[in-house]
């Protein structure tokens, strides 16, 4: 099954990671696994942006329109693969550094691995209350950076103490491709491209 390892990931992590270092998949599946769990922001994102209403502090929810919303949660749909295909092509160009010469495949499973969590985190969107997204999406944060720390020395074959650099380095990258992509948001917002609300 394309998502067999999310248990696995939570549960008994270093163990997880042993396992799919030992029988790496092809590129097609670490693509199945990411196409299928980046659907979980997008879809919550929608329903709640359209349907629910997002509530920031005390003032009545803020609604979209559907095809605004629809919109914007396609966009941040193939934002997350973007993100995470440069995550992958990150991790394989800095393994260089590190003297390990892992596959694209390899980089590709760490990288969608790795930021499960935080995609899975989306299903808080429906529970659209800003303070509480935030805390679900901060413990999320948190969770991924040591799967990534974790992950990291098992899958790249590398002791722990060059793994802790590297991860440093992934960890430092990662939050470099979520400013450009919230850069990349605010940029298309003021060209036009912003969300229509309901009224």
């Amino acid at each position: 099954m394309i998502l067999n390892h999310i248990w696995g990931l939570y549960a008994h992590p270093k163990e997880e990671w042993d396992s799919i270092d030992s029988r790496h998949e092809s590129m097609l599946y670490g693509l199945s696994h990411i196409l299928l769990v980046a659907l979980i922001p997008a879809v919550c994102g929608y329903y709640a942006a359209a349907h629910i209403g997002w509530s920031i502090g005390a003032n009545d929810p803020i609604k979209l329109t559907s095809p605004s919303a629809m919109m914007l949660s396609a966009s941040m749909y193939l934002a997350i693969i973007v993100g995470v295909f440069a995550l992958a092509y990150m991790i394989q160009w800095m393994a260089r550094t590190f003297d390990s010469k892992p596959s694209l495949t390899q980089c590709m499973e760490l990288a969608a691995y790795a930021s499960t969590p935080v995609l899975m985190s989306g299903i808080a969107a429906l529970y659209p209350v800003l303070w509480f997204v935030a805390i679900v999406g901060m413990i999320a944060i948190a969770y991924s950076t040591y799967l990534l720390y974790s992950g990291i020395p098992i899958m790249m074959h590398i002791p722990e103490d060059k793994g802790f650099v590297y991860s440093s380095s992934i960890v430092t990258v990662a939050l470099v491709l979520l400013v450009t992509i919230l850069a990349g948001t605010a940029m298309f917002w003021t060209m036009g491209f912003g969300p229509e609300f309901v009224g």
